[in-house]
C-alpha cells in the first residue's frame, strides 16, 4: 500500500475521488513498490507484553488452537527482558539505519500489563532508537481496558490504537466472550467509543473484525463504521487443509460475504473508511504492493517477541501445528539480524498457484491457510473464495479505469 498517511486522504471524500485515487496509485513507481518487497531489515516487531487475556474468544489462535505454548510463557514481560528487547532493536537500527520501524504491543491482551508497564516499555524503546529512524508505535487491544490514563500514554508516545470487534452485539458475542460465556460487546464498545472521540482521532488506527459468515455482512459493516474507524481489517478465520475453516451449513460463502461488503463500501457515494483487504487487492491488481500478509504472499521483516523474550514467526502459524511458530532463538542470545536470516524465507508457492490468473494478486494467500500435513506448498484453503473476490474487484476496477482513461 502507499504510505498510510497518504492513503487516509481517501477517507471522507466522495467516490469520484476514490476513483481518482486509483489513477494516482497507477502513477506511482512500480519499481519502488517492488523494491519495498525486498526486506533485509526488521519492519515490524510484534511485542507480547502480556501472555494472558481477559476474554476467551472461541476462535483465538493463541488459547484455543493446536499450539499451547502460551501456558509456558511468563504472564508479563520482565523489566530485564524489556531492556534486552530495547538493546536488540537499538543495535539493529544502528547497523541498518532504517527510515522507520514499527513496534506493535500485543498479547494476550497487552493492556493487562497495566499503565506503568506499558508506559515504561514505550519509554525505554523510544530512548533506545537513534535519531534518523522513526519509531512507530501501535497496540492491538479488545478495548475493554481503555481508560483516560491509557489514552494519555498513547498520546504521549504517539501510539496508534487498533481495537478488535466483530460487529454489533449479536455478531460480536458469537465468539468474543468471557470465560463464563458472557458476551463482551458492551464493554468493548464503551472503550471503542471513548477512543473514537474527536480528541483521540490522531491515535485511532481502526477496527479488526474476524469474519463469521453467519452474520449479515452489510449489517456488520454498518455496525463497524458506526464507530467511525479510519480503517477496517476483515480477517478470514484461521483454517487450513488439515483443519478446515468453518463453513456452517446454509451460510454464505466467504466470497459472497466479502463481495457484499465490497459493493457497499466501493459503491457508496462517500468513502467512510479504508478496508485494508480490498485496498490491498486493488493495489496488487494495479501492480503495486499489498498492505497485509493475507494478500500478495508472505511479507518479510516481521518478528514476534514473546513475554520470555523468545523470537517467533507470525502467530497465525500456531493454528497449523504445535511449535510451528517457534524459532529456537531469543533476545538473550540472538540479534534481530540472526532471527531475520532465519525468518526471511518465504514459502514456495504451489505449482497450480503459479498457473492461476490471480496469483499475482493473492500470492497464494496467508501462509497458515496453505498448510497441509506438514508443508505449506499448497493453495490457500480459501482459494476459491479469494479467486471469486479478486475477480469481482477486477471487474469493478477495470470498469472505472475505462472511464478514467
Amino acid at each position: 500500500m502507499p504510505d498510510r498517511d497518504r492513503s487516509d486522504t481517501v477517507r471522507g471524500h466522495r467516490r469520484v475521488n476514490l476513483r481518482h485515487q486509483i489513477r494516482e496509485w497507477l502513477g506511482e513507481s512500480r519499481a519502488d513498490w517492488n523494491d519495498a518487497r525486498v526486506s533485509v531489515t526488521v519492519r515490524q516487531v510484534v511485542l507480547k507484553l502480556h501472555s494472558r487475556c481477559n476474554l476467551s474468544c472461541t476462535y483465538c489462535y493463541v488459547y484455543h488452537s493446536l499450539d499451547q505454548g502460551w501456558m509456558r510463557q511468563p504472564v508479563t514481560m520482565s523489566d530485564m527482558t524489556r531492556m534486552r528487547v530495547a538493546e536488540r532493536i537499538a543495535e539493529h537500527v544502528e547497523l541498518h539505519r532504517p527510515s522507520d520501524l514499527s513496534v506493535v504491543l500485543h498479547g494476550g491482551e497487552p493492556l493487562l500489563a497495566g499503565h506503568d508497564a506499558v508506559a515504561a516499555t514505550l519509554a525505554v524503546l523510544k530512548k533506545s532508537v537513534p535519531d534518523g529512524t522513526r519509531l512507530r508505535f501501535g497496540v492491538q487491544t479488545n478495548g475493554i481496558l481503555i481508560d483516560d490514563r491509557f489514552l494519555e500514554i498513547f498520546h504521549e508516545f504517539g501510539v496508534r490504537v487498533g481495537v478488535s470487534l466483530d460487529g454489533g452485539a449479536e455478531a460480536n458475542d458469537r465468539h468474543r466472550i468471557y470465560v463464563s460465556g458472557r458476551g463482551s460487546y458492551d464493554r468493548m464498545a464503551a472503550g471503542l467509543r471513548r477512543l473514537a472521540r474527536p480528541e483521540h482521532r490522531d491515535i485511532y488506527s481502526g477496527i479488526l473484525c474476524t469474519i463469521d459468515v453467519r452474520n449479515d455482512p452489510v449489517a456488520v459493516y454498518e455496525d463497524l463504521i458506526s464507530f467511525d474507524p479510519p480503517a477496517i481489517d476483515l480477517l478470514l478465520p484461521h483454517g487450513n487443509w488439515t483443519t478446515p475453516p468453518p463453513r456452517p451449513p446454509g451460510a454464505m460463502s466467504y466470497a459472497d460475504w466479502l463481495i457484499a461488503i465490497f459493493d457497499a463500501w466501493y459503491g457508496a457515494p462517500v468513502a467512510r473508511t479504508r478496508i485494508r483487504l480490498f485496498e490491498s487487492m486493488m493495489m496488487r491488481l494495479l501492480g503495486g504492493q499489498s498492505d497485509t500478509e493475507a494478500i500478495g504472499g508472505d511479507q518479510p521483516g516481521i518478528v514476534v517477541i514473546e513475554t520470555d523474550g523468545t523470537y517467533e514467526q507470525t502467530d497465525s502459524l500456531k493454528t497449523t501445528a504445535d511449535g510451528a511458530a517457534a524459532t529456537g532463538m531469543g533476545v538473550a542470545t540472538d540479534s534481530l539480524d540472526d532471527v531475520m536470516a532465519w525468518l526471511d524465507q518465504p514459502a514456495e508457492p504451489a505449482a497450480e498457484c503459479l498457473a492461476c490468473p490471480v496469483f499475482t494478486v493473492c500470492g497464494g494467500g496467508l501462509r497458515a491457510h496453505r498448510y497441509r500435513d506438514g508443508t505449506f506448498d499448497h493453495p490457500s484453503a480459501y482459494c476459491a473464495d479469494l479467486y471469486a473476490v479478486i475477480s469481482h474487484i477486477r471487474r469493478r476496477v477495470t470498469a472505472d479505469l475505462a472511464v478514467l482513461r
